[in-house]
């Protein structure tokens, strides 16, 4: 048994889940304008609110001009099924899975829309697919960053700027606290209880030009639920992109989201929003630097993402899980286990709601807590 001391200093929040993440520093539910509870999501001051989300996110996220945002149902997946259901069919469609979120949507097209022109490009969690496999000439649907792998690509690069077909990105672990091309992507989708720390199952929607473009010249040859439909008669319709939304959402997480992006502006926007990210990264880069028993499971610096941080240990699975368990018994860190899907392991949210302080306080904790299950 390990000779090492308890460490004496605990993370002041010890919320490292990657979804729902950590709130904000200094958040208090108190503090929300909660004018608009039970008042109708349709009345002006409902609308005004759900429309604020939107503008205050094109403006927040640097959204060049003509770029919609709208409010959908069902969080980040329920926003990507929108925009795959709705645009994919007249071109044929690269689509990249390297960790659980993506290879859903590999599911989606080859099982549910059973796309006939259909590329699929996967990669082993920590890896990256060869991103020169895809052709420009197509749709291509994508995750920024791997969510479960802790892998993302490492910049835009590999889209081109004169592409025919539309990208569609899944950026739920990437938005706000990645710097998103958005010249390059056509369609973002996101939540809110990821980067910013808000509430759970509100998707975010952006759509390009090229997107609206796409949305209006082509009719899906698939049944189109009500919450996927975003044209009539053939045109788009605006009023979902200016807080009208589908169906109704939860006025209380529409004010929880609001006081996040204040809060995101109050720091310095996306900037200082990815600057606190990297901050936390850097604090276990250090960590695995100086132990030489944990390792990133991403398998390239370039690819290691700095939101959903995850570390292989040299453990049995059953002793990473054992590890995981104690320190959440400790109360220094929940939810840390790797997704059921990955290699057995820790993943700790690094967003920009989460300080670095209090990674590193964690270190310590990872440090006593090996020690305690090795044996």
């Amino acid at each position: 048994m390990t000779t090492l001391a308890k460490p004496a200093m605990r993370p002041a929040r010890p919320e490292f889940s990657s979804g729902p993440c950590a709130k904000r520093p200094g958040y208090d539910l108190a503090n929300l304008d909660v004018s608009a509870l039970g008042r109708s999501h349709r009345s002006a001051l409902g609308k005004k609110l759900l429309g604020l989300a939107c503008s205050e996110t094109a403006r927040i996220l640097g959204l060049p001009e003509g770029f919609r945002v709208g409010i959908v149902p069902a969080s980040d997946t329920g926003a990507m099924e929108m925009a795959m259901w709705s645009l994919l069919g007249p071109r044929g469609v690269d689509v990249l899975g390297w960790e659980t979120f993506g290879l859903t949507w590999v599911k989606d097209l080859k099982d549910q829309l059973k796309l006939s022109d259909l590329n699929v490009y996967t990669a082993p969690y920590g890896a990256l697919p060869d991103l020169s496999q895809v052709d420009s000439a197509r749709d291509v649907v994508f995750a920024w960053n791997g969510t479960t792998s802790g892998v993302c690509v490492p910049d835009g690069d590999w889209i081109a700027a004169d592409r025919q077909g539309l990208t569609l990105c899944d950026a739920t672990s990437a938005a706000f606290s990645m710097d998103l091309p958005w010249d390059k992507l056509d369609v973002t989708t996101f939540s809110w209880q990821k980067a910013l720390g808000g509430e759970a199952a509100h998707g975010m929607l952006v759509l390009s030009p090229r997107a609206v473009e796409r949305l209006e010249s082509h009719t899906p040859p698939w049944p189109m639920p009500k919450i996927f439909r975003m044209t009539s008669g053939g045109k788009l319709m605006e009023s979902i992109f200016v807080g009208d939304t589908i169906n109704t959402p939860s006025m209380l997480c529409v004010a929880d989201y609001l006081d996040a992006l204040a809060w995101a502006d109050q720091q310095g926007g996306v900037p200082a929003l990815i600057a606190r990210s990297r901050a936390s990264l850097k604090v276990i880069e250090d960590f695995v630097a100086t132990h030489p028993w944990a390792h990133f499971l991403a398998q390239t610096e370039a690819t290691r993402s700095w939101t959903s941080v995850c570390l292989t240990l040299d453990l049995p699975d059953d002793k990473v899980k054992q590890l995981a368990k104690l320190l959440e018994a400790e109360g220094v860190a929940y939810d840390i286990n790797a997704y059921k899907d990955a290699p057995a392991g820790l993943r700790i949210w690094c967003g920009a709601t989460v300080e670095a302080s209090d990674v590193q306080a964690l270190m310590p904790w990872l440090d006593w807590g090996y020690e305690q299950v090795r044996g």
